[in-house]
């Protein structure tokens, strides 16, 4: 079982940045594939990055690369998404995500992750 906490949303404005954490308990954070997702008011809830249990590869959705980053310090057990140049349709509830036992890269989809966090702000004011 991996408990999720996400921090470091808030309010901020058009060509802003935010670093949002998601802090893991249990022994093998290390093992588990990462995501993050986002849902905005009256929509879906949405993949924005992944990243594989050994770091080196990572996955955005179109509108994010360039602007996002995903990072993670297994030692810290802790996955990070830095969003720079924050845009109004950035605006969202963002959830941290785990996978225990991938099959694949990369993994998109909300069914494919086990285990969530309850979610942190952020919002872009323009």
């Amino acid at each position: 079982q991996v408990q999720l906490v996400e921090s470091g949303g808030g309010l901020v404005q058009v060509g802003g940045s935010l670093r949002l954490s998601c802090a893991a308990s249990g022994r093998t954070f290390s093992r588990y594939d990462m995501g993050w997702f986002r849902q905005a008011p009256g929509k879906e809830r949405e993949f924005v990055a992944t990243i594989s249990w050994s770091g080196p590869n990572t996955y955005y959705k179109d509108s994010v690369k360039g602007r996002f980053t995903i990072s993670r310090d297994n030692a810290k057990n802790t996955v990070f998404l830095q969003m720079n140049s924050l845009k109004a349709e950035d605006t969202a509830v963002y959830y941290c995500a785990a996978i225990e036992n991938a099959r694949s890269w990369p993994n998109l989809h909300e069914y494919e992750y086990d285990y969530w966090g309850q979610g942190t702000q952020v919002t872009v004011s323009s």
